[in-house]
């Protein structure tokens, strides 16, 4: 496994939002030295939680606006 920290490696996947069987896969690949498949799944899960961070941020500027239009009709 090329000197990699198994332990710290699955942890990081958890924290980073990653599934048992995303890790798993995932773990199998960098024992059997398949860095570039790992690279792959890795930048295919930063995507998926990209896309939901733009989401949520889009449904956060839709209560900014909100408050916004309520505090200039209706000023405290």
């Amino acid at each position: 496994m090329n000197g990699y920290n198994e332990n710290a490696i699955v942890q990081n996947l958890i924290d980073a939002g990653c599934g048992q069987e995303f890790i798993a896969e995932f773990m199998e690949d960098l024992r059997n030295d398949n860095i570039s498949k790992d690279l792959k799944l890795l930048q295919a899960h930063r995507r998926s939680l990209l896309d939901d961070l733009h989401k949520e941020q889009k449904r956060i500027d839709c209560l900014d606006y909100l408050v916004y239009r309520m505090t200039k009709e209706n000023p405290i």
